[in-house]
């Protein structure tokens, strides 16, 4: 082999690289762009390029010195720098959650090790004023080997640290040749057991920078507030001798506005800001400052905050703040973990756009130009360590009770010494770099790696060298409960998927500390269903400040398009890895081209920055409630409204601001909203808060959220609905002509303008047949199966095992009964599968009117042995030519029980295929709940279902066994009708594929109800 096994060396984690120190990029002279044109600057050299590259199954393959200059790379292949490798068909994608992908046996590694050769040359031309050079590697995964001109430069791991080596005595003038070796394995892998797909290679950026002979080194710049001044207090630290320096800060503006010149008394530095502006999310103003020595300038940015805790609450800038925040992997479904400021910044303007305020860096630092722009745009950060060892876990044990299996995760790794060196690098590497990231206000140690020891240690030298900011690490509850532990050094107390009764009980037990929900309302598929009930816990308690959504986006390997030209994503499992967690990696807000999911749109509203608390219809009197932190109502909002009346609009206009009250932040005010309400409609005020001032992202007008009200009027029915609830005899000008006839299997009802055929053995209809044209291309069902979400993932299993999805309807008795203007049908029947008993008794009355209306009443009684219901209604499979859908009920996304903030009620029309959220993994979608009334029309005929009783609703193209049965949305085949669901009620959808169970006002376990609805066809040609 030609290399050492540094790789599988503990107390060997870098040779030959720099001390660590906070991420610039040094100029000659004073550059304002460096964040987002960082190359600009004529002290840095950005080597990414297309590199020469060479795949090896094992290390030990790689038998010819690469690195020399004279070596043939004739048979290397090309590949771009930054990348993984696995992106360009080389090994293989894996994804697997929690566990390791190789053997619990650390320090060791598989020994056939695959690896990278990469070899790139470049021209390199001297700086008289700045002959040093450095060599920076942003992220390589896992671990690395560097040569320049054929001499050993040195080694590092750490995936997502920066490693930088002094190559001034082995760079040339004119070409250079440099050479890296990247494993795909080392002992540094066991610390980098995040949830997430596993990739390889030179990631993120690799540039040299020149430097002077003597210059700085590293600051490190704090901030405080006293007597309505800011404080600027650092410490600087010089390459070489110290050297004078020349700091100017100067205001947004460019104006100066503090300054000092000359030796730093022992590289202190001290500067007053007077009557300084703070930075928070909200209004993230930024001060320059200038670093000058006599051969470069340093030009940074930085904000004035304070972060701190007072009784158990935290306090930014002296307010009790929430973070309304996500967790954020570096993904794309092409370029993998390699992430460009293009990419980051589209992240972060959906994220605005969607009233997310903070973020945690899950689970790793981000490149180092990602908290410049959270600086910028006004992100609050948890800043997390590359540190995740939850294999350990997974130690095979006899007995894996709770109790057993805690006291045994931490003994590996988190409570071993041997690897307390490395727990405390990755601190040190994530807490000296972004040291000067104003939008850094927590660090965290880590994830999911138990407690113990290394911990202790890595946290001591956290709060020791940086008490400015506050500390993290949830893993600080998983320990053995028998020994005791130092947790000093821990500011909060941390929860994943907590349910809202553990955050009462935290609360009440007064520890002093404030609760933080690192993880929560897992985002899975269709998800999350509980982000309202979270927001009002956040908003009931001061200690708790908040918590991060799990997560930003799905993760997934595109694999190009199918035949239909609809786009593949891969997850775990497709590429015959082993172990994998199958799609367990798509979770997040958005799918993996950015694009919202629904979860996103419910999370906008659930934290729009106002509320409406009350609306007096008489004195026209409407009480709203600030929720910004730091923002009053007339800086930021400005104020919409909209009438509607049976879902048109009937009145609209902005408040001008003198109508408005302005509100300050956590306040409530009053205004005055002059809107007049007809007597008869069911009618809505739909307030809008509207943007008032461009910002990065949004532009002046951009919608925040909304609320809306039901208003009160002498009849609130809605009229269209109303209409169709009509006695038909009373409005039907028909005489009584119907025409019965019965066999043993069918009772067939005909009318002037129908033909239907009732199954006696089903209690269903199997075909309807209205002026001339079929109004069902299969048998009517009565359904209580739904496509698992991703977040029925636990009760999924019971549903199988009561045979839920392998329901059908069994009548017993059948009696029909003609009246003078209709034909009643009463048949006692159930629903049950083999092999089990039945799951319900059901007395049905089929009323069939006239004019070919069907009313329907089910009185259903549950077997309380079977478990909660996934749904429970009627399917109907029209032509596909009925593809026309109109509704008047919540919308215009999709919505349940628990997932409905971003929703409100109107008058909405759809494609059919636009009423289908298309989940990468098939799963229940597209319902649309308290609906008066739903029409399907296309074609001959159409078809309205309507109620006294608010229904939901979805119409689709696909079955609901379709998309049970397949793994991927691209696997879908269309089932050749519209496929309607008319349903009683929904099971919640929740979070619980990570999180708690489902709360219970969401689940639907009734044993005895009522359905009725009345469904109504019509000649194509009377739609209005």
């Amino acid at each position: 082999m030609i290399v050492p096994k540094h790789y599988e060396n503990l107390h060997l984690l870098h040779e030959n690289t720099m001390p660590n120190r906070a991420y610039y990029i040094p100029a000659s002279m004073a550059r304002f762009d460096l964040v987002e044109q960082r190359e600009n600057s004529d002290r840095f050299q950005l080597l990414n390029d297309t590199w020469k590259f060479k795949y090896f199954d094992s290390i030990y393959d790689v038998k010819e010195e690469f690195f020399l200059e004279d070596y043939n790379t004739e048979s290397f292949g090309e590949i771009p720098v930054p990348g993984c490798f696995q992106n360009y068909g080389y090994d293989k994608h894996q994804y697997t959650n929690t566990r390791y992908p190789f053997p619990m046996d650390p320090p060791y590694v598989p020994a056939e090790n695959p690896c990278g050769a990469y070899v790139h040359h470049f021209v390199y031309e001297r700086d008289a004023n700045a002959p040093k050079a450095f060599l920076n590697f942003e992220g390589v995964d896992s671990c690395f080997y560097v040569w320049l001109n054929g001499s050993y430069v040195g080694y590092s791991q750490v995936s997502h640290g920066t490693s930088e080596f002094d190559v001034t005595g082995l760079i040339r003038e004119g070409d250079n040749t440099l050479s890296v070796l990247v494993l795909k394995w080392c002992d540094g892998s066991y610390l980098e057991d995040q949830d997430k797909f596993r990739m390889t290679g030179i990631f993120r950026d690799v540039y040299l920078l020149k430097r002077p002979e003597e210059g700085i080194f590293d600051y490190f710049l704090k901030t405080a507030c006293k007597d309505g001044k800011a404080h600027i207090t650092g410490e600087v630290t010089f390459t070489g001798n110290e050297v004078p320096v020349k700091i100017t800060v100067l205001d947004k503006s460019g104006n100066v506005i503090s300054g000092m010149e000359g030796y730093l008394d022992g590289g202190k530095l001290d500067l007053t800001i007077e009557e300084p502006v703070l930075w928070n999310a909200e209004n993230p103003y930024l001060y320059t400052i200038i670093l000058e020595t006599q051969n470069e300038v340093i030009v940074d940015r930085l904000g004035i905050r304070e972060i701190s805790i007072k009784n158990g609450v935290i306090y930014f800038n002296g307010q009790n703040i929430k973070f309304h925040g996500v967790n954020r992997h570096d993904s794309d479904p092409v370029t993998g973990f390699a992430i460009s400021l293009s990419q980051m910044k589209k992240d972060m303007k959906v994220m605005k756009e969607h009233n997310v305020n903070a973020i945690r860096t899950s689970h790793y630092p981000n490149a180092p130009q990602f908290y410049q722009l959270c600086d910028e745009y006004g992100f609050y950060v948890i800043d997390e360590a590359d540190n995740e060892s939850h294999g350990t876990a997974y130690v095979y044990m006899k007995n894996r009770a709770t109790e057993v299996w805690r006291d045994r995760w931490n003994r590996a790794i988190s409570d071993n010494p041997e690897f307390t060196k490395a727990t405390v690098d990755r601190a040190q590497l994530l807490v000296e770099r972004d040291k000067n990231r104003t939008s850094v206000v927590i660090w965290s140690m880590g994830n999911e790696c138990a407690y113990g020891c290394t911990f202790e240690a890595a946290l001591k030298w956290t709060k020791e060298f940086d008490p400015t900011r506050l500390t993290h690490y949830e893993g600080a509850r998983y320990r053995v409960l028998s020994k005791e532990y130092d947790f000093s050094n821990l500011d909060l107390y941390s929860r994943m998927y907590p349910s809202l009764e553990e955050i009462h009980e935290f609360v009440e037990r007064k520890s002093g500390k404030p609760f933080i929900l690192c993880e929560y309302s897992h985002a899975m598929g269709n998800g999350p269903g509980d982000l309202e009930d979270y927001f009002q816990v956040f908003e009931q308690h001061d200690e708790v400040c908040g918590g991060f959504v799990w997560e930003w986006c799905d993760h997934a390997i595109y694999q190009g398009r199918n035949t239909d030209g609809k786009p593949m994503y891969l997850y775990g499992g497709d590429h015959g890895e082993y172990p994998h967690d199958g799609n367990f990696c798509m979770d997040g807000l958005v799918y993996p081209d950015r694009r919202p999911h629904t979860g996103l749109k419910e999370f906008k509203n659930v934290y729009r920055p106002l509320r409406m608390v009350s609306f007096d219809q008489k004195t026209k009197e409407l009480v709203l409630h600030n929720y910004m932190d730091f923002l009053s109502l007339k800086d930021y909002v400005r104020l919409s409204y909209e009438v509607t009346c049976d879902g048109i609009v009937i009145d609209t206009g902005v408040l001008s601001d003198e109508a408005v009250e302005d509100i300050l932040p956590h306040e409530e005010g009053k205004l005055v909203m002059p809107v007049a309400v007809p007597e008869a409609g069911k009618c809505y005020l739909k307030i809008n808060y509207l943007l008032r001032n461009e910002s990065a992202f949004l532009k002046s007008g951009s919608m925040l959220g909304f609320d809306e009200i039901l208003l009160e009027n002498k009849d609130g029915r809605n009229r269209t609905a109303a209409g169709l609830l009509e006695n038909p005899s009373e409005t039907a000008d028909l005489k009584n002509d119907f025409k019965l006839e019965e066999d043993d299997r069918y009772l067939m009802v005909s009318g002037m303008n129908f033909s239907y055929t009732y199954h006696k053995f089903t209690g269903c209809f199997k075909d309807m047949f209205f002026e001339n044209g079929s109004l069902l291309d299969r048998p009517m069902e009565i359904n209580i199966w739904r496509a698992p979400t991703d977040n029925d993932s636990d009760i999924k299993k019971a549903w199988m095992e009561a045979h839920y999805h392998k329901a059908i309807s069994r009548a017993y008795e059948t009696a029909v009964e003609v009246k003078n203007d209709r034909v009643e049908i009463k048949t006692v029947m159930s629903i049950t599968a083999a092999p089990v008993q039945r799951m319900m008794n059901i007395n049905a009355l089929w009323t069939i009117w006239q004019t070919g209306a069907v009313d329907v009443k089910l009185d259903v009684k549950k077997d309380g042995e079977f478990p909660e219901l996934p749904r429970f209604g009627l399917r109907l499979f029209l032509p596909k030519e009925m593809d026309q859908v109109t509704y008047y009920g919540m919308g215009p996304f999709e919505n349940y029980a628990d997932k409905k903030r971003a929703s409100y009620h109107g008058l909405f029309r759809n494609h059919v295929t636009e009423m289908h959220e298309d989940y990468l993994r098939p799963q229940e979608n597209g319902s649309r709940g308290d609906c008066d009334y739903v029409t399907v029309s296309g074609g001959r005929n159409h078809l309205s279902a309507v109620s006294l009783q608010p229904f939901s609703f979805n119409t689709s193209i696909y079955t609901q066994e379709e998309l049970t049965n397949k793994a991927h949305n691209f696997e879908l085949v269309p089932s050749g009708s519209t496929v309607l669901c008319l349903d009683y009620r929904q099971n919640g959808i929740g979070s619980e594929s990570c999180g708690p169970d489902l709360r219970k006002e969401y689940i639907f376990e009734e044993e005895e109800f009522t359905f009725e609805i009345r469904l109504v066809p019509e000649k194509n040609e009377t739609i209005k």
